[in-house]
């Protein structure tokens, strides 16, 4: 019997779907790309990724649709799919944020969301809305990066630094100050316009079914409702995100 020390797999790399995640990707961290499938119809745009990537010495190759469904593993890929390193959200070491976390005037905090195409979604409004970064929960329900989560991101997790809290009520009680900490709650909570504007805000999303813990609810200093018409208690999380993103108007102003 071998005395070698065992060495765990490493992880698979990411599978990115789609031409907006894809550019994004060449974008952001195009060191990371390992190889690139692209079909007929993507030809022209994978022209200069294929040329960085024969600089790399990195595999390239056109194919049939029906090969990119096999090299992808969905049906979804958009006709051009990159292998990358895979990524996952940066685990913090203590209970306290980075001090050079980008400035924005929202961070979008995730509790217990385990759907990656949901988690793909709030990325992509968040980016859209001017966000820096995403901090994840140490909940296990709660999804991390995946293949699914940056297809569903169109691009949007390439310009968000992720982040995840291994205890998010002690995090959340340390960022005020920094930051204003607000619980998105189905019912009883304040209006979008009722929230100061005096700091940044850390938005708190739950899970659709149970919501927020009361840990995470308690550590917050204000809690947020969307009003709505009551025909339907709320709406689908990625969408909640989206609208109260725009109420509490994240969009960084320029200057007149």
């Amino acid at each position: 019997m071998s005395d070698a020390p065992f060495l765990p797999r490493p992880p698979e790399p990411n599978r990115i779907c789609g031409p907006a995640p894809v550019r994004a990707l060449f974008l952001r961290r195009p060191q990371q790309v390992l190889r690139l499938f692209y079909t007929e119809e993507w030809r022209r745009l994978a022209g200069p990724l294929c040329q960085h990537l024969a600089r790399t010495r990195r595999p390239y190759r056109e194919v049939s649709p029906e090969e990119m469904t096999r090299v992808a593993g969905t049906r979804h890929h958009g006709g051009i799919c990159a292998v990358a390193v895979a990524r996952f959200a940066e685990p913090l070491p203590g209970h306290a944020l980075p001090p050079k976390l980008p400035a924005a005037p929202l961070l979008p905090v995730l509790d217990g969301i385990g759907n990656p195409h949901n988690l793909g979604a709030i990325a992509r409004s968040a980016a859209f809305f001017g966000a820096k970064a995403l901090l994840l929960s140490g909940d296990p329900r709660q999804a991390d990066l995946s293949d699914a989560a940056f297809r569903t991101a169109e691009g949007g997790l390439e310009h968000l630094e992720v982040l995840r809290a291994r205890d998010l009520p002690t995090l959340l009680k340390g960022m005020r100050g920094r930051f204003l900490t607000v619980a998105a709650v189905a019912a009883g909570g304040a209006p979008p316009e009722a929230i100061p504007r005096d700091r940044p805000i850390a938005l708190v999303l739950g899970n659709e079914e149970q919501g927020l813990p009361p840990p995470t609810l308690e550590a917050c200093e204000a809690r947020l409702t969307l009003p709505g018409s009551g025909l339907v208690e709320s709406l689908n999380v990625a969408a909640a995100a989206a609208v109260l993103f725009h109420a509490l108007g994240a969009v960084p102003r320029t200057p007149a």
